[in-house]
């Protein structure tokens, strides 16, 4: 078939392009890079393109059910012929994916390679614990490292985009996806976002085994009233920066390469079609050089905020910032009549496209459009067993160690580690169900393959140790809310006997046992995304199981599945010991076996607090005092102070607390200076020693609290911290350096100061638990 001379031309032209591209040896860029390398080239493109084809880059479809083979065939294989999609999402293994790449660069006509998106949340198919959990590692290297991972996996699989991390401070237990995120504080978050950012991206976009990170979501989030997820976020702008911002900032400041708009509206105008937050904040003050994303039809989501049709709300989402649609199509269908009626402009859509082929050029797509489909290299670095020791060892790191008695009324051992002798009963719903292991959020998780810990338990136990095992109860005595909370293929069979006959079954278990671990909690989809609740209580009928074993007169450990706090007042008071587990990941069952028999010490702390009830809530260390703080240490009502009723105004757990097997002593704090001007630094030192029978690890943290200031300071704030490893006997002396950057704030200004006055250091084992010493800030 004979090509017209205006089609030679073109494709001469679109040739030269590519063959510069590939000769450019600036390609190392980093995702955010202020002097773009690759202007010229984009520039090139874009002359040649189309209304039509710029809008295409914009959309981002998910995959629909595309099968290999049938790529061509498929709806979404003639749009992206027709130039009219710029990346697709949750279309996984490199032999679909390249099938999906050869349509956009060997059938469209301008042939520009597609971005292929997944949510790679907490690894990909070798599955690390739930962000919440892993965050409570305080391990950065570790955690860099689970990225590291997931885009080896992830990139060797045909994927280049993840949209992770989520980076949401939230302070309400009852928001489902709290379980996303790195908990309450906003310091701790910005050191996992960087974390998991460089993870991701390497020092190079354009090798094969690094991926463009997405930090998400943009801005707020984690704040939603009533702890309704999508729900209104309403705060002033000095609590944003000074409390919720910081995360998101410091994955810019990594070089994250996109950032995903929230759901949520900012001072009244969703978050998407926010201009104020997409480019007055994120570019033009934050200096972020890289592309926005939507959510999942985040812009069409606008028409029912009140914000106008489709038509309105794409045209809104563009000149706010937003630079790609995912799924909605409404840039696609809607922004040529906004065009042509003048509403938006063609800089504007230039602009965001830009962008998008920006972001090609920097992960290499338009050197080697190929460069993610090695079939070999899925088949050799996927859910490899380096891997799944690893994951092992970081599930084993992020469990929190929440109580840990005698079983005995009269003293004794403590119940944990238990001995590899003997007699266990296992009980529970969660005690054998290997879909439900690697949490919410685990799309690449090939869920069969991950360890229950029944099979764990007996791995890691040996033939010494006889285990027993009954489930003891269902999820819950409702079948339709078990239904809802087990949901995409991680159901747990419904056991079609008696309620009583499941009881019966475990009391007589565990009644010939020497020992028994009751494995309840929450269940993989009762947290994460529209998993929001109003009761922070374990189901009724594990209650009910619980309460059932602790009468056999045995000890009993709670080991306890969770993807968010909960309200455990109950079980704090009975049951001798509990281990928090999180969900732990493909490896779930052999993590938790390694920490209940001593082979790991728990060494986890928590990153959100744990409250007493669900009235309580939102809870969090670093809140700031009234003009009538509660007076009293022991923390009893008083008449006319900010305090309940009902209940002390302290949390069950708090921020930075966890046990281990070992005692740790804090003794000796001191500072280099008592005072200090804006230009020197403060040292601070503190003796730290394990007096228990187990080495051990252990988070030192050290928080500060500023005295006097022009706007109201939080009574702590969490400003350094070290996880270190101390023998039995052993005995360092840490310290940690202290800068005026670190005394900063947003003031009503919104300027970042430090304002000269006193200041309390604290150091201790966790948020409550600390030895205090103060110091000047001087002119």
């Amino acid at each position: 078939m004979k090509k017209s001379i205006k089609q030679y031309i073109i494709l001469s032209l679109f040739c030269t392009v590519v063959l510069f591209a590939c000769k450019n040896e600036g390609a190392k860029a980093t995702a955010n890079n202020a002097n773009n390398p690759f202007e010229n080239q984009v520039d090139s493109i874009l002359s040649l393109m189309t209304l039509e084809e710029k809008l295409g880059q914009l959309n981002l479809p998910a995959s629909g059910d595309i099968t290999t083979g049938q790529a061509q065939s498929s709806d979404i294989g003639k749009k992206i012929e027709e130039g009219k999609v710029g990346g697709l999402f949750n279309i996984k293994s490199a032999e679909k994916i390249k099938a999906v790449q050869q349509i956009a660069v060997e059938k469209s006509r301008l042939k520009i390679p597609l971005l292929f998106g997944m949510d790679v949340i907490h690894g990909y198919e070798t599955t690390f614990p739930i962000p919440l959990g892993l965050s409570s590692s305080w391990d950065m290297e570790l955690i860099k490292q689970t990225a590291r991972i997931a885009a080896q996996e992830a990139t060797a699989d045909g994927i280049n985009w993840t949209f992770s991390p989520m980076v949401d401070v939230s302070r309400d237990p009852r928001w489902g996806r709290i379980s996303e995120g790195s908990g309450e504080d906003s310091f701790l978050g910005s050191e996992i976002a960087k974390a998991m950012v460089k993870g991701y991206q390497g020092n190079d976009l354009t090798k094969n085994n690094t991926m463009m990170s997405c930090v998400k979501h943009f801005a707020l989030y984690g704040a939603s009233e009533a702890g309704r997820d999508y729900n209104t976020v309403d705060m002033s702008k000095i609590r944003m920066y000074n409390e919720y911002l910081p995360p998101y900032k410091a994955a810019v400041d990594a070089g994250v390469g996109s950032v995903m708009a929230s759901f949520n509206e900012i001072d009244g105008i969703p978050a998407t079609g926010n201009k104020w937050l997409l480019t007055d904040l994120l570019r033009n003050e934050w200096g972020f050089n890289g592309f926005v994303v939507s959510d999942y039809t985040g812009i069409n989501e606008m028409i029912a905020h009140g914000m106008g049709d489709l038509q309105q709300v794409s045209a809104l989402a563009l000149k706010a910032g937003t630079d790609m649609d995912m799924v909605g199509e409404g840039f696609l269908s809607t922004l040529k009549k906004s065009l042509d009626e003048g509403k938006i402009s063609m800089e504007e859509i230039d602009t965001a496209v830009k962008r998008l082929l920006t972001a090609k050029y920097q992960l290499g797509l338009f050197d080697n459009p190929y460069k993610y489909c090695d079939v070999n290299r899925a088949e050799t670095e996927v859910f490899t067993d380096e891997n799944k020791a690893f994951a092992r060892k970081v599930s084993a790191e992020s469990m929190v160690l929440l109580k840990n008695l005698p079983a005995g009324r009269h003293g004794g051992n403590k119940v944990l580690p238990l001995k590899k002798q003997g007699t266990i009963a296992l009980v529970g719903p969660l005690a054998n169900t290997a879909v439900n292991m690697a949490g919410t959020w685990s799309v690449a998780t090939k869920q069969e393959k991950s360890i229950p810990l029944l099979e764990g338990l007996k791995e890691v136990a040996g033939d010494s140790v006889e285990v027993l095992y009954a489930k003891g109860s269902n999820v819950d005595y409702d079948l339709k809310y078990e239904k809802n909370v087990t949901m995409f293929g991680k159901e747990i069979p419904r056991d079609d006997r008696t309620d009583k006959q499941l009881l019966d079954e475990a009391v007589t278990v565990a009644s010939i046992s020497d020992v028994i671990l009751a494995a309840i909690g929450e269940t993989a989809e009762m947290s994460g995304e529209s998993s929001s609740v109003t009761n922070l209580q374990i189901p009724q009928a594990q209650k009910d199981l619980l309460n059932a074993l602790l009468k056999t007169g045995k000890p009993v450990v709670m080991v306890l599945f969770t993807g968010r706090p909960l309200a455990i007042v109950e079980e704090n008071e009975n049951v001798p010991a509990i281990l928090n587990v999180w969900f732990p990941g493909s490896q779930a069952g052999l993590a938790i076996s390694d920490v209940l028999f001593g082979d790991v010490n728990p060494s986890g702390k928590l990153t959100a607090t744990f409250p007493m009830n669900v009235g309580q809530v939102p809870i969090y260390y670093n809140h700031k005092n009234t003009g009538r703080p509660l007076s009293n240490k022991e923390g009893k009502f008083e008449k006319f102070r900010s305090n309940y009723l009902d209940v002390r105004n302290e949390p069950l757990y708090p921020f930075g607390y966890g046990l281990s097997y070992t005692n740790f002593d804090y003794s000796n704090l001191k500072l280099s200076s008592e005072t200090i001007s804006m230009q020197d630094t403060l040292e601070v030192f503190v003796d730290i020693a394990n007096t228990g029978d187990y080495d051990g690890k252990e988070v030192v943290q050290l928080y500060i609290r500023d005295l006097v200031g022009s706007v109201t300071r939080p009574v702590k704030e969490l400003k350094a911290f070290k996880k270190i490893e101390l023998k039995k006997g052993e005995t360092k002396n840490i310290s940690f350096e202290l800068s005026v950057e670190d005394l900063k704030f947003y003031n009503s200004d919104l300027d970042f100061v430090a304002e000269p006055g006193m200041f309390q250091v604290f150091v201790g084992t966790d948020s409550e638990s600390v030895l205090m010493e103060e110091f000047e800030l001087t002119e």
